[in-house]
């Protein structure tokens, strides 16, 4: 609500709510109360994209698109239900071509969500130029990196960016700064001790603790252990400030699941 006061009209907000409204029932009130702001474009993944059924009548319901991962319900379902509007493609080159060739013969729209630096995201540019239903907004991130290992950034105006010509991926790579950021595989995915806080607009607080694996929130949240959607929840990373106190409430959170102060 706050964000699309002063956006302009071009703009378009997509939504992930990682099937955290679970059910199309549950979820029906806060999908119509969303796409009331015209600046919301996409929902992706309401609800488990197993529910198909429950996807379709989101579909049927609401002018926002629907978005999932492909692959997950078979892409034969998707094509004779239209439980979604589009895809989220990635992976690698076979499948996103796999993919993106789908996509095309069922003439639905995907955005590319191939992650990383700079590199990525020139390697993406080049599905983006031959996939005819690459048409949403792509997801990089590589603009989050301090260095993109570029060395020239794509450039990108009015949205779009050039697809490169030139040999390879088509832009120059900064081979000095790949080789100092270079590092061995660690046999495991770090794993820094965070303690999250989350609290509502009555003023009651719980705290999450990461337990080893990525989502350990969205988890949490699948399994309903948080308030279902109330407005005035905010959320922020408590910073480990070395004391008892802070390493005491990380341990019961991470002990007990997400704990209410």
């Amino acid at each position: 609500e706050a964000s699309t006061q002063n956006l302009p009209e071009a703009f378009k907000i997509d939504m992930d709510f990682n099937d955290t409204l679970l059910t199309a029932e549950r979820g029906m009130h806060i999908i119509k109360g969303l796409e009331k702001y015209p600046h919301v474009d996409i929902y992706e993944t309401p609800i488990p994209q197993g529910d198909v059924e429950g996807n379709r009548k989101i579909v049927e319901a609401s002018r926002v698109n629907v978005a999932m991962h492909y692959g997950t319900p078979s892409p034969s379902i998707v094509a004779k239900t239209r439980c979604c509007d589009g895809f989220v493609v990635g992976g690698g080159a076979s499948r996103v071509m796999e993919a993106g060739r789908f996509a095309g013969e069922v003439e639905m729209p995907f955005w590319l969500q191939l992650v990383g630096a700079g590199l990525t995201a020139a390697f993406s540019l080049h599905f983006g130029g031959v996939l005819q239903q690459a048409r949403w907004p792509a997801v990089n991130c590589h603009q989050l990196f301090e260095k993109d290992l570029l060395a020239q950034p794509i450039k990108v105006k009015s949205g779009h960016a050039k697809v490169p010509d030139k040999p390879g991926i088509g832009y120059e790579i900064d081979w000095d700064l790949v080789n100092k950021l270079k590092v061995e595989k660690p046999p495991s995915r770090p794993e820094p001790e965070r303690l999250i806080e989350t609290t509502w607009a009555d003023g009651s607080r719980m705290y999450t603790a990461s337990n080893g694996t990525v989502n350990f929130m969205l988890n949490a949240g699948q399994k309903g252990v948080y308030p279902y959607f109330e407005k005035g929840a905010d959320t922020r990373l408590v910073p480990d400030d070395g004391t008892e106190a802070w390493k005491e409430l990380y341990r019961k959170a991470r002990a007990s699941g997400p704990v209410k102060a």
